[in-house]
């Protein structure tokens, strides 16, 4: 069985290594891109208003990428500001760009789940009346963290540091599609994104196909398991979105 990993490109050629250093079968074929936003200056502004801000949360690893590369020359990360991962690949991605260990919130490491409700467990111990909080996200996402944090008295500053394209389809992805669709049985889809899987539909409807019976999928949210469902996936499976859980998982579906 051969593994698709169907995250950005640089992360999926990230995670297809690892799997493959784990006897894993696998193949990149991102179903988003990732672009810079189309107002660096928001990005710029965010980074000088940051020593005033009591945190800053990050949705994703992508980004902390982009709000890193945007950073002034000389810049450390502020002392008093705490930076939040809603999950594991997060917090490494702050911890490389230099942010300490220390200053780090994320969600337990036992949490059933890595998202937004489970990093609300941990910072739900903290009095944010009057706290200001900077969410830097891509063009749009989910607001649920960020409202019930304005609920809580914080003033939220959102601070868009990228874009999610559909991705292209180049020769080589429309070959692995192809096989994917011949041969469902041979492939596992792995998703970490519901929006990838939109992109994926949205393409087989412009080509007139549809999914093949026996496609199934890994899934690292019960959100993105029920939309892999919904999109005609099955099995789908579901696991946390760290490397020994995904590999543990997929070993679990072999024959």
């Amino acid at each position: 069985m051969r593994v698709i990993v169907t995250r950005p490109a640089a992360q999926a050629t990230s995670w297809v290594q690892s799997l493959e250093q784990h006897g894993v079968s696998a193949a990149a074929l991102p179903l988003m891109d990732i672009a810079p936003a189309l107002d660096s200056s928001a990005v710029t502004d965010a980074w000088q208003r940051l020593p005033k801000a009591h945190l800053a949360m990050f949705v994703s690893a992508n980004a902390v990428a982009h709000f890193f590369a945007m950073r002034p020359p000389g810049v450390s990360w502020p002392v008093h500001t705490q930076a939040a991962a809603p999950g594991p690949g997060t917090t490494r991605a702050l911890q490389e760009a230099g942010v300490p260990i220390a200053q780090i919130v994320e969600p337990a490491p036992d949490s059933a789940q890595f998202d937004s409700e489970a990093l609300w467990q941990v910072l739900r111990q903290h009095d944010w009346q009057g706290a200001t909080v900077q969410v830097v996200r891509g063009d749009g996402g989910r607001d649920w963290l960020a409202d019930t944090l304005r609920q809580h008295g914080a003033q939220i500053d959102f601070v868009s540091a990228y874009r999610r394209v559909a991705p292209r389809w180049d020769a080589a992805a429309q070959a692995l599609l192809a096989d994917a669709l011949a041969r469902p049985i041979d492939h596992l889809w792995f998703f970490s994104s519901s929006e990838a899987i939109d992109h994926l539909t949205a393409h087989l409807s412009d080509l007139a196909l549809q999914l093949p019976s026996g496609a199934s999928a890994l899934a690292t949210h019960p959100r993105i398991a029920a939309r892999a469902a919904a999109a005609g996936f099955s099995p789908v499976r579901q696991c946390l979105p760290t490397l020994a859980e995904v590999v543990a998982c997929i070993q679990s579906t072999a024959p």
